[in-house]
């Protein structure tokens, strides 16, 4: 059984499994420009709203929290694409501007 206390994405997740919760994993399969979080990265969530690890941060983490949210409840996968300027980057206090793509699924 995986440790509950963990904080790496994938063992938190199978822990989750092992209690029987709804869990989605979120993966950064692509960036371009500047972006918070590297390709690889991951963050897993719960059907709770419960996560660990990061994807990108700020509002776009809150909206990839809510598409795995979705992804749980209809079993289909869902290929979210995000992305700003420098300008609007700055325009609303974000330090990088940039395109990331997130792939988001259910664990079974």
């Amino acid at each position: 059984m995986a440790d509950p206390n963990n904080d790496d994405p994938l063992e938190r997740a199978a822990g989750w499994r092992d209690q029987g919760l709804g869990v989605a994993l979120a993966t950064v399969i692509e960036t371009w420009g500047s972006s918070p979080r590297p390709a690889g990265s991951q963050l897993s969530v719960n059907e709770s709203g419960s996560f660990v690890g990061s994807v990108s941060g700020g509002c776009v983490e809150g909206a990839v929290v809510e598409s795995a949210q979705q992804v749980i409840r209809t079993g289909s996968p869902q290929l979210l694409e995000f992305g700003v300027s420098h300008e609007q980057a700055w325009e609303v206090g974000l330090a990088c501007g940039g395109r990331v793509r997130i792939y988001v699924e259910r664990v079974e």
